[in-house]
Order: structure tokens, then C-alpha cells, then sequence
């Protein structure tokens, strides 16, 4: 394992595999700089709370896992450095901004708002602040995202990336689908532009086997992560997972529940059936 400030990783167990499965929001140590307004506990709802841990078994088969330990709503690794609410400055921003829809809901590359509708800050941001933010968090997570991509690349010619999250139940009055019941996984792959049908197909398959629900890019596409890493042309897959949280914690408490250590099995049968997809393809490829 090797820790930083930024983000844990835990290399293969053995001989590496080309699969990368990353968490970038189960991040829980909040730097004295981030001044929020709300209570912690409101603030901690952005979290996807123990999805690394319920993924730590990967590197046994093969995989290397990265898990960011700053949270999300510091700043979110899952956006691009345009989308920056121009609401929360107190200065004017160097370059252009593209605010998205998932700034407009408040929660873009830095979160104007957190749990509820509730300001996240009870002040305006520097400039200068965010982009430290990007220095010292953004950059250095992405870096080490893009290096182990990039080498088992180079290695194998190909590269499977899984990007974990979880989701609450029910999507809020932000969400794209309020007052929803959310099936218990949605894969995310942006309309299939993100990776090869297959990887998508088989961990849907492999997860309604378990008899799970699964929706596919409903309601969430994938984002900024599977968008930058996902080109399935050149042999690079990256495929967006997302876990209902009530499946294996208190909503509310963040505490696990009495599913936690059946989804985490569950898990890691599915990272097992990964790493076979894995050796079967790059078998095929040599």
C-alpha cells in the first residue's frame, strides 16, 4: 500500500493484471482548510463511504486499486477543471469555465452546496484557493490514476478501468430523478462510448446472477473519470459502477449494516470474474 495525503494505493498481490479499479469519493480525512458551514455529519453524506473497503480484495486477483482520501465535496475528482460554479467566487476564475448541469445542481468541481440545499460555505472562495485545491488534490490523484493506466498499457496493450461509487436509494429533489427508487447497481459508460459492450454486458450479467437489480446509464452516464480514461478503441475500457448504499450501510449514520459482508464477497466474486475477462482478452490479444 502506498499512502500519501492525496490517495491510497494497494498494488496486485501478485503478477499484475491490466485492471484499475478506483474510488475516487470514499475519501473520509477532511483538511483543516475546509472550512464548511454545514455540521460534518450533513457534509459527509457526499461521501461514497466504504466503497474502497468493500473493493479491497481486487488486488488479490491481479488488480490495482486507488482510493482518494480527501472527500469530494473539497473537491471532486470526478469533475473537469471547468466545471467551477461561477456563484462561488469571490474573484474572477483565469480560465474559461463550462459549468455543467452537475454544477448547476451544486455540486461541480468544488460543491456550493451540500445535503438538503444547504450552502456549503458561509462565504465566497478565493481563486487562489481552488486552484490549490487542484494543485495539491485534482492533479496529484489523477497523476497516479493515469501512471498505473498508462504502464499496464504499455504492458498489455489493453487496460480494463472500473470506477467505484455508491448512490443514495433514492434519488433527491437535485438529482435527475427525484423521489426515485435507484435499482441496486447502475453501470455507467456513457451510452456504451466508454468501453468494449462486453465488459459492461458481462459485470451486468455477473451481478443479476447474485440477484441484483441493474440499470444501465440510468440515471448516471459516467462522468469526467470513464470520460478521460475511456477509449475503447485504442484498448483502453473504463466503465463506471455505482452501488445502492443501503445495500451495506445506515444512510443516515454512515455505519454498516448487516449486508456490508455479503455485498463484499459479492464484490469479490465479481472482481474475480473481472480479472478472468481480463486474462481471457489479453490471452486472445497475444
Amino acid at each position: 500500500m502506498t499512502p500519501s495525503d492525496v490517495l491510497l494505493r494497494h498494488d496486485p498481490a501478485g503478477d499484475p493484471l491490466p485492471l484499475v479499479l478506483d474510488s475516487p469519493h470514499s475519501g473520509t480525512w477532511y483538511p483543516d482548510e475546509f472550512d464548511h458551514a454545514p455540521e460534518r455529519s450533513l457534509v459527509r453524506q457526499a461521501e461514497d463511504t466504504h466503497v474502497a473497503t468493500l473493493w479491497r480484495a481486487a488486488p488479490a486477483f491481479g488488480a490495482t486499486l486507488l482510493e482518494a482520501r480527501f472527500p469530494r465535496a473539497f473537491i471532486d475528482p470526478n469533475r473537469s477543471l471547468d466545471d467551477i460554479d461561477p456563484e462561488l467566487l469571490a474573484d474572477g476564475w483565469p480560465h474559461p469555465l463550462v459549468p455543467t448541469r452537475k454544477t448547476a445542481q451544486g455540486i461541480g468541481l468544488v460543491w456550493r452546496m451540500a445535503g438538503d440545499g444547504v450552502p456549503m460555505y458561509a462565504r465566497k472562495l478565493r481563486s487562489a484557493e481552488i486552484g490549490d485545491r487542484i494543485d495539491r488534490y485534482w492533479r496529484p490523484y489523477h497523476a497516479e490514476l493515469d501512471a498505473v493506466l498508462d504502464a499496464r498499457h504499455r504492458q498489455f496493450g489493453a487496460v480494463w478501468h472500473l470506477n467505484c461509487h455508491s448512490m443514495p436509494a433514492v434519488g433527491d429533489a437535485r438529482a435527475d430523478d427525484p423521489g426515485r427508487e435507484r435499482a441496486d447497481f447502475v453501470l455507467g459508460d456513457r451510452d456504451g462510448s466508454t468501453c468494449e459492450p462486453e465488459f459492461t454486458q458481462l459485470v451486468a450479467d455477473t451481478v443479476r446472477q447474485m440477484g441484483y437489480a441493474v440499470a444501465v446509464n440510468d440515471p448516471y452516464k459516467g462522468v469526467e473519470i470513464v470520460r478521460r480514461h475511456g477509449r475503447p478503441a485504442e484498448g483502453r475500457h473504463s466503465l463506471q459502477l455505482e452501488i445502492k448504499r443501503t445495500l451495506y450501510m445506515d444512510e443516515d449514520t454512515l455505519v454498516p449494516n448487516e449486508g456490508f459482508a455479503k455485498l463484499q464477497r459479492d464484490l469479490t466474486t465479481i472482481a474475480s470474474e473481472l480479472a478472468r475477462h481480463v486474462q481471457r482478452s489479453i490471452g486472445r490479444a497475444t
